[in-house]
Protein backbone atom coordinates (compact mmCIF):
# COMPACT_ATOMS: atom_id res chain seq x y z
CA UNK A 1 0.00 0.00 0.00
CA UNK A 2 1.51 3.33 -1.10
CA UNK A 3 1.28 6.17 1.41
CA UNK A 4 2.11 9.87 1.60
CA UNK A 5 2.20 9.75 5.41
CA UNK A 6 5.45 9.76 7.43
CA UNK A 7 7.05 6.33 7.19
CA UNK A 8 10.60 5.00 7.56
CA UNK A 9 12.34 4.44 4.23
CA UNK A 10 15.66 3.02 3.13
CA UNK A 11 15.86 5.13 -0.04
CA UNK A 12 14.13 8.31 -1.21
CA UNK A 13 14.34 9.71 -4.76
CA UNK A 14 13.64 13.44 -5.15
CA UNK A 15 12.77 15.01 -8.50
CA UNK A 16 11.11 18.08 -9.95
CA UNK A 17 8.36 16.42 -11.98
CA UNK A 18 6.23 13.31 -12.02
CA UNK A 19 7.99 10.94 -14.46
CA UNK A 20 11.54 12.25 -13.78
CA UNK A 21 12.27 9.51 -11.26
CA UNK A 22 10.86 6.79 -13.51
CA UNK A 23 13.04 7.89 -16.43
CA UNK A 24 16.29 8.66 -14.63
CA UNK A 25 16.46 6.12 -11.81
CA UNK A 26 13.42 3.88 -12.22
CA UNK A 27 15.56 0.79 -12.71
CA UNK A 28 17.47 1.39 -9.49
CA UNK A 29 14.28 2.09 -7.54
CA UNK A 30 12.82 -1.23 -8.71
CA UNK A 31 16.09 -3.04 -7.96
CA UNK A 32 16.14 -1.66 -4.42
CA UNK A 33 12.57 -2.87 -3.95
CA UNK A 34 13.59 -6.29 -5.27
CA UNK A 35 16.34 -6.39 -2.65
CA UNK A 36 13.79 -5.81 0.09
CA UNK A 37 14.40 -2.12 0.74
CA UNK A 38 11.56 0.31 1.44
CA UNK A 39 11.62 2.99 -1.24
CA UNK A 40 9.87 6.29 -1.82
CA UNK A 41 9.54 9.17 -4.27
CA UNK A 42 9.12 12.89 -3.66
CA UNK A 43 7.89 14.90 -6.64
CA UNK A 44 8.21 18.65 -6.13
CA UNK A 45 5.62 19.80 -8.69
CA UNK A 46 2.31 18.51 -10.04
CA UNK A 47 3.21 18.89 -13.73
CA UNK A 48 0.67 21.60 -14.53
CA UNK A 49 2.97 23.19 -17.13
CA UNK A 50 3.44 20.00 -19.16
CA UNK A 51 2.97 20.37 -22.91
CA UNK A 52 0.74 17.29 -23.06
CA UNK A 53 -1.78 16.34 -20.38
CA UNK A 54 -2.28 18.15 -17.09
CA UNK A 55 -1.70 17.77 -13.35
CA UNK A 56 -4.79 15.56 -12.97
CA UNK A 57 -3.48 13.13 -15.58
CA UNK A 58 -0.06 13.14 -13.93
CA UNK A 59 -1.50 12.37 -10.49
CA UNK A 60 -3.15 9.16 -11.69
CA UNK A 61 -0.13 8.23 -13.80
CA UNK A 62 2.21 8.69 -10.83
CA UNK A 63 0.15 6.24 -8.77
CA UNK A 64 0.29 3.71 -11.62
CA UNK A 65 4.08 4.05 -11.87
CA UNK A 66 4.56 3.88 -8.10
CA UNK A 67 2.73 0.56 -7.97
CA UNK A 68 4.89 -0.90 -10.72
CA UNK A 69 8.10 0.30 -9.03
CA UNK A 70 6.98 -1.13 -5.70
CA UNK A 71 7.19 2.17 -3.84
CA UNK A 72 6.14 2.31 -0.21
CA UNK A 73 5.82 6.10 -0.22
CA UNK A 74 5.05 8.82 -2.76
CA UNK A 75 4.43 12.47 -1.98
CA UNK A 76 4.08 15.73 -3.89
CA UNK A 77 4.97 19.19 -2.55
CA UNK A 78 2.89 21.06 -5.18
CA UNK A 79 5.62 23.63 -5.81
CA UNK A 80 5.00 25.71 -8.98
CA UNK A 81 5.93 23.81 -12.14
CA UNK A 82 8.61 25.56 -14.24
CA UNK A 83 9.07 28.00 -11.35
CA UNK A 84 10.73 26.10 -8.49
CA UNK A 85 12.66 28.62 -6.42
CA UNK A 86 15.83 28.07 -4.42
CA UNK A 87 14.26 29.63 -1.34
CA UNK A 88 14.23 28.67 2.32
CA UNK A 89 10.58 27.68 2.30
CA UNK A 90 11.14 25.08 -0.44
CA UNK A 91 14.24 23.71 1.28
CA UNK A 92 12.36 23.32 4.54
CA UNK A 93 9.47 21.49 2.86
CA UNK A 94 11.89 18.92 1.45
CA UNK A 95 13.80 18.73 4.74
CA UNK A 96 10.54 17.92 6.55
CA UNK A 97 9.95 14.98 4.21
CA UNK A 98 13.49 13.76 4.89
CA UNK A 99 12.76 13.86 8.62
CA UNK A 100 9.41 12.16 8.06
CA UNK A 101 10.97 9.30 6.08
CA UNK A 102 14.50 9.02 7.58
CA UNK A 103 16.13 7.56 4.42
CA UNK A 104 19.68 6.23 4.44
CA UNK A 105 20.00 6.92 0.70
CA UNK A 106 18.76 9.97 -1.22
CA UNK A 107 18.80 10.11 -5.03
CA UNK A 108 18.92 13.58 -6.64
CA UNK A 109 19.17 15.00 -10.17
CA UNK A 110 22.67 15.48 -11.57
CA UNK A 111 24.23 18.95 -11.30
CA UNK A 112 24.21 19.65 -15.07
CA UNK A 113 20.67 20.12 -16.38
CA UNK A 114 18.71 21.66 -19.27
CA UNK A 115 15.48 22.26 -17.37
CA UNK A 116 15.77 24.96 -14.65
CA UNK A 117 13.50 22.98 -12.31
CA UNK A 118 15.86 19.99 -12.44
CA UNK A 119 18.89 22.14 -11.63
CA UNK A 120 17.11 23.89 -8.77
CA UNK A 121 15.94 20.53 -7.40
CA UNK A 122 19.54 19.34 -7.32
CA UNK A 123 20.58 22.30 -5.19
CA UNK A 124 17.68 22.54 -2.77
CA UNK A 125 17.54 18.76 -2.43
CA UNK A 126 21.13 18.68 -1.20
CA UNK A 127 20.57 21.67 1.07
CA UNK A 128 17.47 20.00 2.54
CA UNK A 129 19.49 16.90 3.41
CA UNK A 130 21.78 19.14 5.45
CA UNK A 131 19.02 21.16 7.10
CA UNK A 132 17.10 18.03 8.10
CA UNK A 133 19.97 17.10 10.41
CA UNK A 134 20.03 20.35 12.40
CA UNK A 135 18.50 19.49 15.75
CA UNK A 136 18.00 23.15 16.74
CA UNK A 137 16.05 24.03 13.58
CA UNK A 138 12.71 25.00 15.11
CA UNK A 139 10.79 25.17 11.81
CA UNK A 140 10.97 21.38 11.40
CA UNK A 141 9.07 18.69 13.25
CA UNK A 142 10.37 15.28 14.22
CA UNK A 143 13.75 13.73 14.86
CA UNK A 144 16.79 15.27 13.10
CA UNK A 145 18.13 13.07 10.32
CA UNK A 146 20.69 13.25 7.54
CA UNK A 147 20.93 10.61 4.81
CA UNK A 148 24.13 8.59 4.96
CA UNK A 149 24.59 8.71 1.20
CA UNK A 150 23.47 11.00 -1.65
CA UNK A 151 23.84 9.87 -5.26
CA UNK A 152 23.00 11.68 -8.48
CA UNK A 153 21.30 10.41 -11.65
CA UNK A 154 23.84 10.99 -14.43
CA UNK A 155 22.33 8.79 -17.16
CA UNK A 156 21.88 10.66 -20.47
CA UNK A 157 24.75 13.04 -19.55
CA UNK A 158 28.08 13.04 -21.36
CA UNK A 159 30.12 13.00 -18.16
CA UNK A 160 32.39 10.67 -16.24
CA UNK A 161 30.00 8.55 -14.20
CA UNK A 162 31.06 7.29 -10.78
CA UNK A 163 29.37 3.91 -11.05
CA UNK A 164 26.85 1.89 -13.05
CA UNK A 165 23.94 -0.21 -11.80
CA UNK A 166 22.85 -3.37 -13.60
CA UNK A 167 19.09 -3.07 -14.29
CA UNK A 168 18.77 -5.96 -16.74
CA UNK A 169 16.18 -7.71 -14.56
CA UNK A 170 14.32 -4.45 -13.92
CA UNK A 171 14.33 -2.92 -17.42
CA UNK A 172 10.92 -4.18 -18.54
CA UNK A 173 9.25 -2.93 -15.37
CA UNK A 174 10.99 0.42 -15.74
CA UNK A 175 9.55 0.73 -19.25
CA UNK A 176 6.09 -0.13 -17.91
CA UNK A 177 6.42 2.53 -15.22
CA UNK A 178 7.31 5.18 -17.81
CA UNK A 179 4.45 3.98 -20.03
CA UNK A 180 2.06 4.84 -17.19
CA UNK A 181 2.53 8.46 -18.31
CA UNK A 182 0.36 7.91 -21.35
CA UNK A 183 -0.70 11.57 -21.54
CA UNK A 184 2.97 12.43 -22.01
CA UNK A 185 4.51 9.65 -24.07
CA UNK A 186 1.75 7.87 -26.01
CA UNK A 187 0.83 10.78 -28.26
CA UNK A 188 2.66 9.82 -31.46
CA UNK A 189 4.80 12.53 -33.05
CA UNK A 190 3.85 15.05 -30.34
CA UNK A 191 5.54 12.84 -27.73
CA UNK A 192 8.87 13.07 -29.55
CA UNK A 193 9.16 16.77 -28.72
CA UNK A 194 8.87 16.26 -24.97
CA UNK A 195 12.09 14.63 -23.75
CA UNK A 196 14.44 13.83 -26.61
CA UNK A 197 13.52 15.80 -29.77
CA UNK A 198 12.51 13.59 -32.69
CA UNK A 199 13.07 10.40 -30.72
CA UNK A 200 10.88 8.09 -28.71
CA UNK A 201 11.64 8.25 -24.98
CA UNK A 202 11.78 4.46 -24.93
CA UNK A 203 14.32 4.34 -27.78
CA UNK A 204 16.31 7.05 -26.00
CA UNK A 205 16.41 5.13 -22.72
CA UNK A 206 17.18 1.86 -24.50
CA UNK A 207 20.19 3.30 -26.35
CA UNK A 208 21.81 4.73 -23.25
CA UNK A 209 21.01 1.76 -21.02
CA UNK A 210 22.46 -0.63 -23.57
CA UNK A 211 25.60 1.51 -23.81
CA UNK A 212 26.08 1.53 -20.05
CA UNK A 213 25.30 -2.17 -19.94
CA UNK A 214 28.03 -2.92 -22.49
CA UNK A 215 30.52 -0.97 -20.37
CA UNK A 216 29.54 -2.98 -17.30
CA UNK A 217 29.41 -6.37 -19.02
CA UNK A 218 25.67 -6.69 -18.65
CA UNK A 219 22.62 -6.08 -20.83
CA UNK A 220 21.21 -2.84 -19.38
CA UNK A 221 22.52 -0.38 -16.79
CA UNK A 222 21.87 3.08 -15.36
CA UNK A 223 24.61 5.61 -14.58
CA UNK A 224 25.17 7.54 -11.35
CA UNK A 225 27.61 10.05 -9.89
CA UNK A 226 28.77 10.83 -6.37
CA UNK A 227 30.83 13.71 -4.97
CA UNK A 228 33.01 11.49 -2.77
CA UNK A 229 35.52 8.75 -3.47
CA UNK A 230 34.52 5.09 -3.36
CA UNK A 231 36.31 2.95 -0.77
CA UNK A 232 37.21 -0.56 -1.95
CA UNK A 233 38.13 -3.21 0.64
CA UNK A 234 39.16 -6.03 -1.71
CA UNK A 235 40.36 -4.97 -5.21
CA UNK A 236 40.80 -8.63 -6.18
CA UNK A 237 37.00 -9.00 -6.17
CA UNK A 238 36.19 -5.71 -7.93
CA UNK A 239 33.52 -6.24 -10.62
CA UNK A 240 34.04 -5.48 -14.33
CA UNK A 241 37.05 -6.93 -16.12
CA UNK A 242 39.79 -4.48 -17.19
CA UNK A 243 40.88 -6.27 -20.39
Amino acid sequence: MITDKPTKLDALAIAAHRDDIEITCGGLMIKLHDKGYKTGALDLTQGEMGTLGDEHDRAAEAVCAAEIMGLTYRNNLALPDAAIEADRASRLKIAQVIRDTQPELVILPFWIQRHPDHLTTHGIGFDACFLAGLKKLKELQGKPHRPRKIIYCSSFRDVDHSFLVDISDQKDRKDKAVKCYSSQFNQGEASKQIYAPNQSIFEYMDIFQRKYGMRAGTQYAEAYAIKENILIDDPVKMPIQSI
